[in-house]
């Protein structure tokens, strides 16, 4: 693709958005950006623009502004049925998102993960294996580092390991990872998706482009997963932590094997697997898998995995005050994810819940919550709703904020219990981003933890 002289709309200021510019800027397009947020809001991201020439347009997006662009690229965070862009499609624009940008400008190997959860962990993990490997490792797309910021220090050679999300995929054309992975399908962002139909759609377009000489990765114990299978050209590869697969990663009698059409291999053991969670198990075989079909050696991809350390804000292990530990599960943002998460405690969980709400049936948690949770605490824009449909299941708090909600559980908490954030919700009601809202919940632990060393 060649933007020299182009005139070039980026669409949306976050992260990926003002890589999308500054990068599009470096090879000589004429870049203008726009984003719906007032300018006090962007007063971190605007400098930096304006320094590279870049035409910064806040508060809205002007009509005018969308007219005459030879390629506009929209961040993941802005609707792709936002009127603007309906309006710019019908008059023939070209709309792609950023990841589809880096597509067309990475020169390596694409690795690319997605599902409703455990993709951060599976793709952090994954990216540790391919460089324990031997191979030059890039990590990033919907985590960290834009995939478009990936392209500078990339080579032929370069093994690009990218979390994908289903609105990064809703803006693809040319994206084709060598290898692409589901982890799972569950009900998730239908507040945007409006279905669930629609937004496995938008999972499943990861295969797209794919070849035959190309690999997909799926969950044989997710029924979506099984089913998209047959939407692809690829070779399909599973993996299970319930039984043996004909080609893939599995479980059997406390061992991970990986099995492909020149034998089995034994990887580890179950045991070796330093995260908490039945779900991390499934994580960890999505990895194995990418690195054996990438042949890392089963002993490299053990050592990997056996360092492997829990991602911030993923069931995250705070600290322990007065015999109560506290985790932090922000990335907890669907009810799956919350549900994953109580399953990683056998009881006695003081749950904080709430949030923007995603459109979620919430009712689901209740026998979970009558079987572990002891109390739970309801915050944010969701909380009424939350409450009416958890009534009867948990004694409810509410809170309303995060804060409160931690003291009242550190103070409720007795030796023994667990305080668990896993809030089955979006963060933005209350906070920038589940970052902030981890950070938030620490911040407060480490807080109550210092009064009480002071007391003690």
């Amino acid at each position: 693709m060649n933007v020299n002289d182009k005139r070039v709309l980026v669409v949306g200021l976050g992260k990926s958005g003002v890589a999308s510019a500054l990068f599009l800027k470096a090879r000589g397009a004429r870049v203008t950006v726009s984003d719906a947020k007032p300018q006090d809001q962007l007063k971190d991201e605007i400098p930096v623009l304006l320094d590279h020439g870049i035409v910064v347009e806040t508060g809205g997006h002007g009509e005018r502004t969308f007219g005459g662009q030879d390629l506009i690229v929209v961040s993941p965070g802005v609707p792709t049925d936002a009127p603007p862009l309906v309006q710019a499609r019908a008059l023939g624009e070209n709309v792609i998102g950023e990841i589809e940008l880096a597509a067309q400008f990475f020169p390596g190997c694409v690795v690319a993960i997605t599902g409703s959860n455990g993709k951060t962990t599976t793709t952090t993990l994954a990216g540790e294996i391919v460089a324990a490997g031997g191979y030059r490792t890039a990590v990033g797309g919907n985590i960290g580092t834009p995939a478009i910021s990936l392209v500078e220090g990339a080579t032929a050679e370069t093994i690009a390991v990218l979390e994908v999300s289903s609105f990064q995929l809703e803006t693809i054309q040319t994206f084709r990872p060598q290898i692409a992975v589901v982890l799972n399908v569950t009900p998730d962002h239908l507040d945007r998706h409006r279905t669930f139909t629609a937004y496995t759609d938008a999972k499943a377009r990861i295969f797209e482009n794919q070849r035959a000489e190309d690999y997909a990765v799926l969950n044989a114990d997710d029924l979506t997963c099984v089913e998209l299978a047959a939407r692809t050209r690829a070779q399909v590869f599973w993996f299970s932590r319930t039984r043996e697969v004909k080609q893939g990663a599995f479980v059997h009698d406390g061992r991970i094997f990986f099995r492909d059409h020149s034998g089995q291999k034994e990887i580890m053991l179950v045991s070796e697997i330093p995260l908490k969670g039945g779900h991390n198990v499934e994580n960890v075989l999505a990895a194995v898998c990418v690195g054996a079909l990438l042949r890392c050696e089963p002993d490299r991809i053990r050592k990997a995995v056996h360092g492997f350390k829990a991602v911030e804000h993923r069931l995250e292990y705070v600290t322990t005050i007065r015999g109560v530990e506290y985790y932090n599960d922000s990335k907890a943002t669907n009810v799956d994810a919350t549900i994953k998460a109580l399953e990683s405690f056998p009881a006695n969980i003081h749950l904080i819940l709430g949030g923007k709400d995603k459109g979620s049936d919430y009712s689901v948690l209740n026998d979970l919550l009558r079987e572990r949770v002891k109390r739970v605490y309801a915050i944010g824009a969701a909380a009424e709703k939350i409450e009416s449909q958890i009534k009867g299941s948990a004694e409810i708090d509410h809170a309303e904020i995060l804060e409160t909600a931690t003291k009242h559980a550190a103070a409720t908490a007795k030796p023994g219990d667990i305080v668990l954030l896993a809030p089955a919700c979006a963060s933005f009601d209350q906070f920038r981003n589940y970052e902030h809202r981890g950070k938030v919940f620490k911040e407060v632990v480490h807080a109550l933890e210092e009064q009480a060393n002071q007391k003690s």
